[in-house]
């Protein structure tokens, strides 16, 4: 078996994470591996967070971000809760700054476990979220499913959080919906050419939100950070709330909301929980991995054969 690295299983709202240590090595977990780990009911996730060491003066580490298709992810604000919490553990800090591919993300843990993470500014320009078409008001695009006269769902806002999301406005509870077969077609339709997160967004009143989202490379998930820093962005953008929006993400097991506060510096700053579940050590490579205390399941295959 090839040399193995510390990996947690963890949960942001329900968002499945793997969170793995790559700190000290050159290799990077593979999409090979990640499609091996998401076929393993023990292991399924949304993202992987691989920690890296820094490559930026005054941040504390890279993290690589891929999806369970294993395609890479810009932004996963899920996720980098459970990098804090995992690496506030170990080390006994509360704050940290990430590097990432859509940028640099400062987060910290407060005392009452939530923690934030500063997303960053978000992106309203076309051809920077990217749109395969022209707009010069992303706030509503023209783009609906359904019969022509009567759609299911139309006019979305669009926006990037460090990756492409589209909002769609709905009257009732996302849950009502047929997101398992709407989202793929969104996802990857024409006008996304580098496919979009497709959320439901309900608004519940003026400072709150009802979400529900198909996560580009992941499917339909339990929850999206990324995506509910979008939702609260568009909402305010369009005057359906105010600038600090609670969301509540509609398909998460966990209860408890996400605070979104779109500040007056531009910046979106996350604040919810985060969950540890279980350790193990895993292959970057190949996927393959040991549970804690557990033997090797290539060691238990053998064992059975």
């Amino acid at each position: 078996m090839a040399e193995l690295v510390e990996f947690a299983k963890m949960n942001g709202l329900g968002n499945k994470i793997l969170v793995v240590d790559m700190r000290g090595r050159r290799d990077t977990v593979t999409p090979e591996a990640a499609i091996t780990l998401n076929a393993d009911a023990a292991t399924r996730f949304d993202q992987i967070m691989a920690i890296h060491d820094p490559r930026a003066q005054g941040t504390d580490a890279w993290i690589d971000i891929l999806n369970s298709d294993g395609s890479k992810a810009q932004a996963c604000g899920n996720g980098t809760r459970c990098v804090v919490q995992a690496l506030a553990a170990e080390t006994g800090r509360k704050s940290f700054t990430f590097q990432t591919v859509a940028g640099i993300l400062n987060a910290q843990e407060h005392e009452d476990g939530t923690i934030s993470v500063d997303m960053g500014k978000p992106v309203f320009t076309w051809n920077r979220i990217p749109l395969s078409e022209e707009f010069f008001d992303t706030s509503r695009i023209e783009l609906q499913i359904g019969p022509i006269d009567a759609p299911v769902l139309h006019s979305p806002s669009v926006m990037s959080m460090g990756n492409p999301h589209a909002i769609f406005w709905v009257d009732r509870d996302p849950m009502e919906f047929d997101l398992e077969r709407f989202g793929p077609l969104l996802e990857n339709h024409p006008m996304f050419p580098e496919k979009a997160n497709i959320t439901l967004a309900q608004v519940t009143s003026d400072s709150s939100l009802r979400t529900r989202t198909w996560e580009r490379g992941a499917g339909l998930t339990l929850a999206c950070g990324s995506a509910a820093c979008a939702a609260a962005v568009c909402a305010g953008r369009t005057g359906r709330t105010g600038r600090t929006v609670t969301i509540d993400v509609a398909s998460s097991p966990v209860r408890q909301p996400l605070v979104i506060d779109w500040r007056e510096d531009d910046h979106v700053v996350m604040t919810g929980p985060a969950e540890w579940e279980w350790s193990g050590k895993v292959d970057p490579a190949t996927g393959t991995f040991t549970r804690d205390e557990e033997p090797c399941r290539d060691e238990q295959e053998a064992q059975v054969n």
